[in-house]
């Protein structure tokens, strides 16, 4: 699998703004100046909160499917390999590794039956979509923890997606969760979030690869990136976490997530986190706390790593 020069695209924002010409300005600006050679259109999906059952996706909240279309054929344009991710969050705010249901199915009780069926219809749908578009990974999911224990429903759900995307198949788990997805042998590329304290760095690859060793297949961090805030560097996940604005610590992040990572030839890319349809205007970037890049000086340390890649 070759490198993946990778930024995450469009998390969240609104369908019209994707496509907009705006949103085409703010991809074009996103390879040009990081010099990605992959783009990750994270399309939004809903469901009201971590026990509901029923999916809305291809609507105004989310992202419409003719958008998307027009976001996909503009990034080929641009001569970017597209990776689909779509990406299924809860509405009332809760993030999606807590959607969950009993293992004992229970009359009245929402179940993890209906639940999958009705992500299956979701996913076939981008499935499809990616065919259609010739996209060159698909992502059938994201963090969504409390799941992944369900290994035969995924292992059908992989099966069937199959039989409509000929593409490379990948999952996205959370940091930390590595081992206990047991099922990494029905995807072709095994992929993480990795927000991990920058000091850290180093014990967290060792344990990482021991696990991929045992699946031989490519892995890459599907998700990587740090607020630019006072603190965040220690605890990246964290997009709720209370400090001033740091543009240097962001930059220092990321200047030694990719310092540790370079030395390990298992590490196939990154799709950072992230890079919005509607920017801010260049100037509010010393002002702005977010995982954003457009702007600061982490920005020219993402473009100088992928120039060299």
């Amino acid at each position: 699998m070759e490198y993946i020069k990778g930024f995450t695209f469009g998390f969240m924002d609104k369908s019209s703004d994707l496509s907009s010409q705006k949103g085409k300005e703010s991809l074009r600006l996103l390879k040009e100046r990081t010099n990605i050679s992959h783009v990750i259109l994270a399309v939004g999906a809903l469901q009201d909160n971590p026990q509901a059952i029923d999916i809305y996706y291809n609507t105004e909240d989310t992202v419409k499917d003719e958008d998307l279309y027009e976001i996909i054929s503009y990034a080929k344009e641009l001569d970017l390999k597209i990776i689909l991710k779509p990406i299924l969050n809860c509405r009332n705010g809760i993030w999606r590794a807590h959607i969950n249901f009993f293992d004992i199915e229970a009359p009245c009780e929402p179940k993890w039956s209906d639940w999958f069926k009705n992500y299956k219809e979701f996913i076939i749908h981008y499935a499809k979509i990616a065919q259609k578009m010739n996209c060159d990974m698909l992502i059938i999911g994201c963090e969504m923890v409390q799941t992944e224990r369900k290994e035969e429903y995924w292992r059908s759900l992989i099966s069937k997606i199959r039989k409509e995307y000929n593409g490379l198949i990948s999952y996205n788990t959370d940091k930390y969760q590595e081992s206990n997805l047991k099922w990494w042998d029905a995807v072709d590329v095994i992929s993480s979030s990795g927000y991990y304290p920058i000091d850290k760095w180093e014990q967290e690859l060792d344990r990482i690869e021991g696990i991929i060793k045992l699946y031989n297949k490519p892995f890459f961090f599907a998700e990587a990136g740090c607020p630019s805030r006072l603190g965040s560097s220690f605890i990246p996940n964290n997009w709720e976490l209370k400090g001033e604005v740091n543009l240097e610590e962001q930059r220092v992040f990321y200047n030694t997530m990719f310092e540790k990572t370079e030395k390990r030839s298992w590490v196939n890319g990154f799709g950072l986190w992230d890079w919005k349809a509607k920017l801010y205007d260049k100037k509010e970037a010393f002002n702005d706390d977010g995982y954003s890049v457009f702007g600061k000086p982490a920005e020219k340390v993402i473009y100088n790593f992928y120039k060299n890649k």
